[in-house]
């Protein structure tokens, strides 16, 4: 996708353009997060943002394990 140009409006509001949020498959009322990061910012929506955080916590879980699993057999226990 190529580089757009857009302008910072009233109240510092920046209209993403139609291409873009049909790329990144946003409308009217989806929320976004926003990150600055070295110096660039950058827009992700929900779904994204839950996908990076997965493979973030998919590192230190062991393979085969069900954490969900594993937490129902935990309370199950507490319970007894």
């Amino acid at each position: 996708m190529k580089d757009l140009l857009v302008r910072i409006g009233e109240g510092g509001r920046v209209v993403i353009p139609a291409s873009l949020r049909k790329a990144m498959g946003v409308s009217v009322g989806d929320e976004l997060f926003v990150r600055l990061v070295d110096g660039e910012l950058r827009l992700m929506t929900v779904r994204q943002a839950v996908k990076v955080a997965q493979s973030l916590v998919r590192r230190y879980i062991p393979e085969g394990s069900h954490l969900a699993s594993e937490l129902i057999e935990e309370r199950c226990r507490e319970d007894e």
